[in-house]
């Protein structure tokens, strides 16, 4: 997921988009409580953001959803609020593009009740370098670029704190700030937007960037990464999502089954190459 929240001219005209789907609906009735009741013949729309969200939709909906008699259509959203609001009002049926962790923060500052269905993918963070061969040649008085925003800053901290390249304050939580560092080992810290952290490598030593832009960057984790997030027990897993009530909707199930699918994983792993990892199973609390 990238978290950088910036609605652009493209956001916009989304939200207009939205706003008039309001006054009809989606082919489910928004105000049902009980999504085990909905009509498992009609459409199911789902709320993406492009990569690699609505491209793992289009997968499933082009290869594998009319064998298990499932009508899916996928909406891309090119920002974060629009496809959580969405979902609350009913105006889809459900959402692909989100961590837990950024739902969660969204849910409280919101007041919406939007609940994880299954996870599906991680786009890991990565450590890269055009300069550097290996961590031994991060040394003092270099840069290294990090995200801006709260998530991934967090995030990014923590894989350079586990790797030794800083030492965090003890306790840090998954919001770490560069406040947060207590031993920064001589090295400065450059704050990027995500989306441009990559196109600084160049001005950079090292650089830690989100497994999507890595891959809109030609870089692959596995070849040519310093070091990578582990995906196993790693939070930021993004998942199919519904408003509450909705989780025994019968096309929602169908969906999850077919999201943690052995197709699914292939495709995952054959277009990506460890861009993005499949990570199939229930959403942990």
């Amino acid at each position: 997921m990238r978290n950088a929240i910036k609605l652009t001219t493209v956001a916009a005209a989304t939200a207009a988009l939205a706003l008039g789907l309001s006054a009809c609906g989606t082919a489910s009735d928004p105000g049902n409580a009980d999504g085990a009741t909905a009509d498992p013949k009609e459409p199911l729309t789902v709320a993406a953001s492009p990569t690699p969200h609505a491209d793992i939709l289009n997968f499933v909906k082009k290869n594998l959803a009319a064998k298990e008699g499932l009508k899916l259509q996928v909406k891309e959203f090119s920002d974060y609020v629009l496809p959580n609001t969405a979902t609350e009002s009913g105006e889809v049926d459900a959402n692909f593009f989100q961590h837990k962790p950024y739902l969660d923060d969204f849910n409280k500052k919101k007041g919406t009740s939007i609940k994880p269905v299954v996870n599906v993918e991680l786009e890991p963070l990565a450590l890269y370098s055009k300069k550097a061969k290996s961590l031994d040649d991060i040394k003092s008085g270099q840069t290294i670029a990090v995200p801006n925003d709260a998530t991934n800053e967090g995030r990014a901290l923590h894989l350079l704190d586990e790797h030794k390249v800083i030492e965090l304050k003890k306790g840090t939580g998954q919001d770490a700030t560069l406040g947060d560092i207590a031993d920064k080992k001589g090295l400065n810290f450059k704050e990027l937007e995500a989306a441009s952290v990559p196109r600084s490598l160049s001005d950079v030593d090292a650089a830690v960037i989100n497994g999507n832009y890595a891959i809109d960057a030609d870089l692959k984790p596995k070849e040519d990464a310093l070091v990578a997030e582990k995906a196993e027990g790693n939070p930021y897993a993004n998942f199919l999502a519904v408003k509450d009530g909705n989780q025994d909707d019968p096309r929602i199930k169908k969906l999850a089954k077919l999201l943690n699918s052995d197709e699914v994983k292939k495709y995952i792993e054959d277009t990506y190459q460890g861009g993005i990892e499949p990570v199939f199973g229930p959403v942990k609390s």
